[in-house]
């Protein structure tokens, strides 16, 4: 529920400041940390607009793939690891998700497989088809994650129909991959299993992407590798773990499939290389169309990765630093070298609430910024009775500071300063003695009146976290994700506030 989550609630004592990392329940989505104050994860990593992670029912996930019809699905994994994942679209918005349906008892504690999808969830990039959702219920265990509608690289690169892919599309994929690995090691989640051509993606603009699925191994106890072992790295057939540098081997079997088109055996290819037979590795339906100084570069790459000690193979950072310098046709769309039509966006139908909103929720509704502003001025400090218990020796000369540069904040809120008032609530913040779930909101509008959504975001995520069932939060949520153009996460988030706000009032009533 809500971009964030948390143990925080009114009348208990808080911890001294909301941790920046903290894991939510259900709708992670932008890091908050306060150092970061240009955008979130996701522009800076250059994603597209990608919903924060939620939980779905499976109801929601039945309903999106018509009842996980064999029809929509588009991927199995055989008897090693027998998950399915199926097509879906999810209503009203009509977006389009893949859905990994895990065998039962695949992760038997509900509670190690949500933090486990909330550690990837955590993940934007535009390299990396997102992984969006998943479902605890009962035994069932899914992922939600984009939907990449143009097959995977193995389609592609092994059972073409009317064209090979060329070399400077060849040459775009394994940088692109590179560049997610990169993402993905430099986030702290450098381990993906399974590595191979069917967890290459293309998206609707025909660009590679790395599936999000990889990142989780198909069960809690389950082997990380399903594909041949002639293509598993050494050292996981030793003693069955996957390491980083295992994943940089998988990579060279990637880099492998890219240069020769078929699935070559790793130890067979390391053969031709060495016996200088670079000619007789190369794709032959490529008829000679590439660049042989590109074609050896990238073969001694793949000798690299390939090499049967872990710390003989190159890094991440390593692997960009080679493709980039490669890349060829950069002003030719990939739909074109791919030969796939090019993607027209579908004009979604305009989400509507599902409740009947307060006064709040119209002036969120209307992006009303003078009336939510009123709002918060008439409310003052209520809904932060009871989050906070101070002992008397927390009374210092810094707890009467903070109190004072709240009260600054309070009258700069008031009169509309609403610079004077970021300034003001960020010294309250800064102390961390208190939590305030009224100052993020307040200091959220003072973003949204600066033209600063993104800052906005985090702080009435953090207003989530300090206070999780406080309506305000969420529909400051809503209206900042509205200035952030995701319209569809927005609705959402303002349907979430508003049964917060009609459960709140039943709980109130005599």
């Amino acid at each position: 529920m809500g971009c964030c989550g948390s143990s925080l609630r009114a009348g208990t004592q808080p911890e001294k400041k909301p941790a920046a990392g903290a894991l939510p329940p259900r709708r992670p989505s932008y890091s908050l940390s306060q150092n970061q104050n240009q955008a979130p994860p996701a522009a800076r990593a250059g994603a597209h607009q990608v919903p924060p992670l939620r939980e779905f029912s499976l109801a929601e996930l039945r309903a999106a793939t018509a009842g996980f019809a064999p029809d929509n699905i588009v991927s199995e994994s055989g008897d090693k690891a027998p998950n399915f994942v199926y097509r879906g679209r999810l209503e009203p918005s009509r977006r389009a998700i893949a859905v990994k349906k895990f065998a039962k008892m695949a992760w038997p504690d509900p509670k190690q497989f949500a933090e486990e999808a909330k550690g990837v969830g955590k993940l934007r990039h535009r390299r990396l088809a997102n992984l969006i959702g998943y479902c605890c219920d009962g035994e069932e265990r899914l992922l939600v994650a984009e939907f990449m509608p143009n097959d995977t690289l193995a389609k592609h690169l092994f059972h073409w129909e009317n064209q090979t892919i060329e070399w400077a599309m060849r040459l775009r994929v394994a940088y692109y991959i590179a560049e997610a690995l990169e993402y993905c090691s430099t986030e702290g989640r450098p381990l993906y299993h399974d590595l191979n051509a069917y967890r290459v993606l293309f998206d609707e603009n025909g660009d590679p992407r790395l599936s999000c699925f990889g990142l989780m191994k198909n069960s809690r106890d389950g082997k990380s590798y399903s594909t041949n072992l002639a293509y598993t790295p050494p050292e996981y057939l030793r003693n069955g773990r996957v390491t980083s540098e295992s994943v940089i081997f998988s990579f060279g079997t990637i880099l492998l499939d890219l240069l020769s088109g078929k699935r070559i055996p790793p130890s067979r290819a390391l053969d031709m290389i060495k016996g200088n037979n670079i000619q007789v590795l190369m794709d032959s339906h490529l008829e000679g169309n590439y660049s042989t100084e590109e074609a050896t570069t990238l073969v001694d790459l793949a000798s690299q990765c390939l090499q049967y000690e872990p710390r003989d193979r190159p890094n991440t950072k390593k692997l960009v630093s080679v493709l980039e310098p490669l890349q060829i046709k950069s002003e030719v769309p990939s739909y074109e070298m791919l030969g796939i039509p090019k993607h027209e966006e579908e004009a979604p139908p305009p989400p509507q609430p599902q409740h009947p909103l307060s006064p709040m929720g119209e002036a969120c509704s209307r992006m009303d910024l003078t009336a939510i502003h009123q709002i918060l001025v008439n409310t003052h400090y209520r809904d932060d009775e009871g989050s906070n218990e101070l002992s008397f020796q927390e009374w210092t000369q810094q707890m009467r500071d903070m109190l004072e540069a709240r009260k600054r904040g309070y009258f700069a809120f008031r009169d509309k300063d609403f610079k004077a008032a970021i300034d003001c609530y960020t010294q309250f913040v800064d102390v961390g003695t208190m939590v305030s779930p009224t100052v993020y909101a307040r200091r959220s509008l003072c973003h949204l009146m600066c033209d600063q959504p993104d800052a906005a975001l985090r702080d009435a995520m953090q207003a989530q976290c300090a206070y999780p069932d406080w309506p305000t939060a969420f529909y400051m949520q809503a209206v900042a994700l509205s200035k952030l153009n995701m319209q569809s996460d927005a609705t959402d988030m303002l349907n979430e506030a508003s049964q917060l706000e009609e459960k709140r009032q039943k709980n109130t009533k005599p």
